[in-house]
């Protein structure tokens, strides 16, 4: 909110008599008309029907505005009580029923039809404000600020081990927080206001739209030409900050909410002692002190969320937690990491831990911890147990669409991009949890009698012969990333007729190895970067939320290098062989191997998404027509499986994949 434009002009002068006549002749008065300040070709007739009470600035007037419903309506000041402002130029502001009240207005702003409109003492606009996060009874508390981060809350919110990192978190903030300390608001430049009964202790950003809400009360809202925001109807908001690219609407009720860039909530959604970040969806539902990760998603009236950490979600209607067990109160938590969903009137009793990209069904009454089994299928048994298929998604169609689609849904605009998002499925992340995931099932398989039908695995229930189904899926999903990994170094290295195998395969000098990696609010890292970085934060190196900031764009920008020691060092482990050294022929071997496991991931997806289209979906299809309708009625709803883009897609990589593996074969031969 800093740097707000004003009038281009500051010479402002007290009024001239005869104006001052044109005005009270025109319905106007003032508390002390020597405090009422114009800009030289001030026009009288621009206002009307206005109360001046202490020092007011007044730009010029002399142009049209478009309104909210883009009616182009005079310039000026009419039926209004103004107290303590400044007006940049060409402002429209009418029928204001109380008063507005210690405000800065910039240039091109229209405000109409609201009722009060004011800053009190101090304000800071929703900064610093504590947020119970993900534990109802407290002791996660993350201080808001206008340019909070996914990383920086998920540090201060989780990492309470480190109590000196999350102390000198929370004073950034507040010292942020004391910087933007005001006694006056702030519109920016092109604001529209419209139908709003009351904006209390708020600034708005250049270009936000405001039509019709309820009730703002201390908040910020974050806009700009590129990136611009909108508060929609009877929207009510408390201790707020909502970030550029948003929406809020239809009867939204958040308190202690902070919503990220891109973010859309809406259809009577209620939210408290939350936070959403970048590009989550939120409507009909209801969320209580929830960690929403970038990409949250839930659209459904009887979805509950509470007390979890989520990112990459999608709530299934009816998905419900409970956050206590009637002991000690809301103290219990869970953590669903990235690209869970949860199925309709999926229920989970917190504490939960889910591993990223699984899938949740059913009505859980235990707990448990699935955290290091990824792509898991978990549903509930008759008697409530949870019941794991692990690794069963990794090549199924949801999981490669939801790659695909998330970054093409990013609708964050304008230069700055607060939340640093890594979208990557398949990463040093999730492979290494299906190495460990691999590695437990296969030492339960081993110690397991054969007389024993089912294993617990942290909680969950595996049937034993399905031990050895997981390590299979998990073993497929390692050697596809790290050959994939591979071969596309290679490629990109390979020049005419030359290739400096050493050179390929060769790391940077900065780059950090971290045997186990983390996922940080929706960024990926190595366990060595968030300690150095937290290192940094206890000695004082980074002591300012821009330097936060700053560092984990660092972080960010070394992803692909740190990523590629890693590969290269886990290659190793898997496949026995030490790339620095490895010959032609090992890479043509890596090669071929690449093409079989990648091939084989493809069709098993492609086998997936035929069931879309078998006889049981036809279910429905042809109402009330003859047998031969069905197929007519299912083609022209749903297409054929032939022409599904996505099916082609995936055929055609298939293809694509032959053809690269053929031609770098072929340069490999030559060299």
């Amino acid at each position: 909110m800093k740097g707000i434009m004003m009038s281009s002009q500051n010479n402002y002068r007290r009024l001239s008599r005869s104006e001052r006549e044109a005005l009270e002749n025109r319905g106007c008065d003032a508390q002390n008309w020597d405090e009422i300040y114009v800009l030289e070709g001030f026009n009288p007739n621009s206002v009307r029907n206005v109360h001046f009470h202490g020092k007011v600035e007044i730009g010029n007037f002399n142009d049209k505005i478009k309104t909210i419903r883009g009616i182009e309506m005079p310039c000026g000041i009419y039926n209004a009580v103004i107290a303590d402002c400044s007006i940049g130029d060409q402002v429209r502001i009418a029928n204001i029923g109380v008063h507005i009240s210690n405000y800065d207005i910039a240039d091109n702003v229209c405000i109409e039809n609201v009722a009060t409109m004011q800053t009190n003492p101090g304000a800071t606009f929703g900064n610093g404000v504590e947020v119970d996060v993900l534990n109802e009874a407290g002791g996660r508390e993350v201080v808001l600020f206008d340019g909070l981060s996914a990383q920086f809350a998920y540090i201060m919110c989780m990492h309470r081990y480190r109590p000196e990192v999350v102390t000198k978190l929370k004073a950034m903030a507040k010292k942020y927080a004391q910087s933007v300390r005001s006694d006056r608001g702030k519109t920016g430049r092109g604001v529209r206001i419209c139908s709003t009964t009351e904006i209390v202790d708020v600034n708005v950003g250049s270009y936000a739209t405001i039509n019709g809400a309820a009730s703002l009360v201390n908040g910020t809202i974050l806009s700009s030409r590129e990136a611009p925001t909108t508060i929609g109807a009877e929207v009510v908001a408390e201790d707020f900050i909502i970030a550029e690219s948003s929406s809020v609407t239809g009867g939204a009720v958040l308190g202690k909410v902070l919503v990220g860039q891109g973010c859309q909530v809406g259809k009577q959604y209620s939210a408290e002692n939350s936070l959403f970040f970048a590009n989550s969806e939120v409507f009909h539902g209801e969320a209580c002190s929830v960690f929403a990760g970038p990409y949250t998603v839930t659209h459904h009236k009887s979805t509950l969320l509470i007390a979890g950490l989520f990112s990459f979600y999608n709530a299934g209607s009816g998905t419900n937690q409970s956050n206590h067990m009637y002991k000690l109160g809301p103290v219990h938590e869970g953590k669903l990491l990235r690209g869970v969903k949860t199925g309709s009137f999926s229920y989970m009793m917190w504490p939960c831990r889910v591993g990223p990209f699984s899938v949740v069904l059913g009505k859980h009454s235990g707990t448990f911890d699935t955290a290091d089994f990824p792509f898991s299928h978990i549903e509930a048994r008759p008697d409530g147990k949870a019941h794991m298929v692990p690794g069963l998604h990794l090549m199924t169609v949801g999981t490669v669409r939801d790659g695909a689609k998330w970054p093409s849904r990013d609708r964050r605009r304008g230069s700055v991009k607060r939340d640093v998002i890594s979208f990557d499925v398949f990463s040093p992340y999730t492979v290494g949890k299906m190495l460990i995931a691999s590695s437990k099932l296969k030492n339960l398989y081993e110690s397991t009698e054969k007389s024993i039908e089912e294993v617990s695995v942290g909680g969950a229930i595996v049937k034993r012969p399905i031990l050895r189904t997981g390590q299979k899926y998990y073993r497929t999903g390692v050697e596809m990333y790290l050959l994939e990994k591979v071969v596309l170094r290679v490629e990109e290295n390979i020049g005419s007729g030359t290739l400096r195998i050493r050179d390929a395969f060769a790391v940077q000098a900065d780059v950090v190895y971290s045997d186990q990696w983390v996922d940080i609010g929706g960024q990926l890292m190595g366990k060595q970067r968030l300690v150095d970085l937290e290192e940094a934060i206890e000695n004082g190196t980074i002591s300012t939320v821009e330097a936060f900031a700053a560092e984990t764009d660092k972080i960010h920008h070394a992803y692909a290098d740190d990523e590629w020691i890693w590969v290269k060092n886990t290659y190793q482990q898997v496949f026995g062989l030490d790339l620095d050294g490895a010959s032609k022929d090992d890479i043509i071997k890596c090669a071929q191997a690449y093409l079989k496991v990648k091939s084989k991931f493809l069709n098993l997806v492609i086998a997936d998404s035929e069931k879309e289209f078998d006889q049981l979906s036809h279910c429905g299809f042809g109402q009330d027509g003859s047998e031969g309708d069905i197929e007519e009625d299912f083609k022209q709803v749903r297409g054929s499986y032939e022409d599904n883009k996505f099916v082609k897609e995936m055929k055609d990589s298939v293809k694509e994949l032959q053809q690269r593996i053929e031609l770098l074969e072929q340069r490999l031969s030559s060299l």
